[in-house]
């Protein structure tokens, strides 16, 4: 079982595209909310398919995370994990 790994740096300073890290790795970063700075862990791979779908709709990270977190009824990392799994299926 992999650890997480925490990285305090704001998300988009963090997500990158390095396509040598393991998609299952678990990220620890920071986004801000309604201005309140906030940790998500995801796995790599919803953090660079996140970056990519606030990238299609001219969004920062922060944006698309605060949308997401508006209309979430659960935990957050679950909320994103599941919108970009609906948001890769619609596409």
């Amino acid at each position: 079982m992999h650890g997480i790994v925490q990285e305090f740096a704001p998300v988009e300073d963090t997500v990158s595209a390095d396509t040598s890290a393991d998609p299952s790795e678990i990220k620890k970063r920071s986004v801000v909310i309604a201005g309140h700075r906030t940790s998500v862990s995801l796995e790599n791979i919803f953090w660079e398919k996140l970056r990519d779908l606030a990238a299609n709709r001219s969004l920062s990270v922060n944006q698309l995370v605060s949308e997401i977190d508006g209309k979430r009824t659960g935990n957050l990392s679950s909320a994103i994990r599941t919108y970009v799994l609906t948001a890769s299926l619609v596409a």
